[in-house]
């Protein structure tokens, strides 16, 4: 079985973004598979179109994957502005590979990130994978409360 290995993307992931880029550089339908990643192993990220990926990747601060062989076996991204605050979003490992330290790889990854390191505050948001995020270091906001605009159609 291939080893599983880290990419650490440039800020907007472009390779990733316009060619599909996996490891190696090589082309490997990345986008295609970020999308079905997000589609089969999230219930807040199916159904967005190759270009809304697009456009969310290149709004990454950073950007991080992981790959077994031609697999892609994780994904996670940030936004931040560089000093105060950064936020981490769609941090996904599959169902079956969960439990092996590769949620926890990408986590580190983005924080070590040129985008976050240093950065005051970084926050997330998670329906049920607190306990996971604790372990990193993350601690529950009492007193905060999570408010949301929804685009209106």
């Amino acid at each position: 079985m291939d080893a599983i290995r880290l990419l650490i993307h440039a800020p907007g992931a472009p390779g990733l973004r316009w060619l599909g880029l996996g490891p190696g550089l090589l082309p490997s339908r990345g986008l295609w598979k970020l999308q079905r990643l997000l589609d089969q192993h999230t219930f807040w990220a199916q159904g967005r179109s190759p270009q809304a990926l697009r456009r969310m990747l290149a709004g990454s601060a950073a950007v991080v994957s992981l790959w077994r062989g031609k697999r892609l076996v994780g994904f996670a991204r940030a936004s931040s502005d560089g000093v105060f605050r950064a936020v981490l979003w769609d941090v996904v490992i599959p169902e079956d590979l969960q439990g092996q330290g590769l949620g926890r790889q990408l986590v580190e990854a983005l924080l070590a990130s040129p985008a976050l390191a240093g950065v005051e505050r970084v926050y997330l948001m998670t329906t049920n994978s607190a306990g996971f995020y604790e372990q990193l270091g993350f601690t529950r906001v009492n007193g905060q409360q999570l408010l949301r605009r929804d685009h209106s159609s």
